[in-house]
């Protein structure tokens, strides 16, 4: 008999449950939102991921996999970026040598909207493709997730797999056909999650299909995709680590998530934080704290871009099954809404702010908000990055030491001084808070109550940041 077959529900929630006594006192004091009653209230959590392979060099076994899978019409998907980088050729040899035929579809938007994303379901769904291969950013591979579970399920409505309250969450009929992803950047963590971020222009925001069945089947993880990743993109795809890895961490437990789910298959995939999240973030805060500046000060430091990478699918398994919040709720306006902001690394034809760069341009104001639901937890992610702040220290001061932390990468990379440097002024906070509230009515995993009063109040102190 196993260990965990010998412990009673209340002995495993006595152990695993992060809010002690003490602590959620402190939160109550701080105005935190009391917890639902145990009976309305999840009591179990699930872990899976894709299979992950990680290597130098490792592209080139892919077409050892497709056989495996034994497939015979490949479909690549990528953008037209990628598709000129050794990446993508090391993909298409892998193919070529073991005479397997492959078609390519590289109309991928850099943050995909509906519109790019059924442009991809419309070409899957000509071909009985019964492979895809993502190679390419946190946008290749959720446009290939989508193009794969609806190529699968050709009946399908666009908004029948989007969660509410823009779609139907429908759970569908079929998986998604086989996806090996290929990611080139180190951040996006899409590589080993359910997940698939879209952006919905009609509403504002951005909103995605959370499912298991979407997670890829193989993730081949080489370092050798992101040494040259552009300055830009390596600050923004870190910030994504970053932020998957503390968001996850801090996000209310999956024990006092609520509603409880009628069935197993209800259960959502941002279940909350869970012991076994808590290990792949945890080391990825601490890579993060290593390894974050020099892969940026020097793009040649091969081994601070290889253990990034392995901090995104670190902190991928781990958000993919705990969740985020605050910071990935609220950046899904910004995304959408911003339509005067141009990077240089990124696209120099249509405005564009960055994901990771929508992300973290709220989390110094978000976490400064959160901290008092639980100051402990605060207080270890702290820690992870660096900070020596004593266990004995109180939430406000748990809560500037974070705040300051995060601030202090945002300063010292250069990065745009608040959402006033992308474009918006106070004018808009009201119009991103609306927008925001509907993020959030699909997720109860923050770990402070938030309503539009406090939702707006985080974006003005976000206008400027440091």
């Amino acid at each position: 008999m196993t260990f965990l077959k010998l412990l009673t529900q209340k002995s495993f929630n006595k152990i695993f449950n992060p809010y002690s006594p003490t602590i959620f006192q402190k939160a109550q004091i701080g105005g935190c939102a009391c917890p639902p009653s145990e009976e309305d209230v999840d009591y179990a959590f699930e872990m899976s991921s894709s299979t992950l392979r990680f290597g130098k060099g490792v592209t080139k076994e892919i077409g050892f996999d497709v056989v495996t899978f034994g497939a015979k019409n490949p479909l690549i998907v990528t953008d037209k970026n990628v598709a000129k980088t050794v990446a993508f050729e090391n993909v298409a040899n892998s193919l070529t040598k073991l005479g397997i035929a492959f078609e390519v579809f590289d109309e991928i938007k850099c943050e995909p909207s509906q519109q790019s994303m059924q442009l991809a379901i419309n070409f899957a769904r000509k071909k009985p493709f019964d492979c895809f291969l993502a190679v390419g950013g946190g946008s290749v591979i959720d446009t290939a997730k989508a193009a794969a579970l609806y190529a699968n399920n050709p009946n399908a409505e666009f908004f029948d797999f989007v969660q509410k309250p823009f779609g139907l969450g429908l759970i569908p009929d079929k998986t998604m056909l086989p996806l090996i992803a290929v990611p080139t950047t180190a951040g996006t963590g899409s590589e080993t999650t359910g997940v698939s971020i879209i952006d919905i222009p009609e509403k504002q925001c951005k909103t995605g299909i959370r499912l298991r069945c979407i997670k890829p089947n193989l993730a081949i993880i080489d370092p050798l995709n992101v040494m040259s990743m552009p300055r830009n993109v390596a600050i923004y795809s870190g910030f994504d680590v970053l932020c998957h890895a503390l968001e996850s961490y801090t996000a209310k437990p999956y024990n006092k998530r609520s509603p409880l789910p009628s069935s197993p298959n209800a259960r959502p995939v941002y279940q909350g934080s869970n012991p076994v999240s808590d290990v792949w973030v945890r080391e990825a805060l601490q890579i993060v704290k290593k390894y974050f500046r020099r892969s940026i000060f020097d793009p040649e430091d091969e081994e601070a871009r290889t253990y990034m990478m392995m901090a995104s699918s670190f902190a991928g398994m781990g958000f993919g099954n705990a969740g985020v919040h605050l910071c990935h709720g609220l950046s899904y306006p910004i995304s959408s809404q911003g339509k005067s902001y141009f990077d240089k690394h990124y696209s120099k034809e249509h405005p564009l702010i960055p994901h990771g760069l929508s992300v973290v341009c709220t989390a110094p104001a978000d976490f400064l908000f959160t901290t008092c639901a639980d100051p402990k937890r605060h207080l270890e992610a702290s820690q992870l990055l660096g900070s020596d702040l004593p266990n004995t220290a109180s939430p406000d001061t748990i809560a500037n030491v974070l705040a300051d932390q995060l601030r202090s990468f945002m300063s010292d990379f250069g990065c745009p001084n608040g959402l006033k440097q992308m474009g918006f002024d106070r004018s808009n906070v009201d119009k991103l808070a609306e927008a925001a509230l509907n993020s959030f009515r699909s997720n109860p995993i923050s770990p402070r109550e938030i309503d539009f009063d406090s939702v707006s109040d985080i974006y003005e102190k976000s206008l400027n940041v440091y």
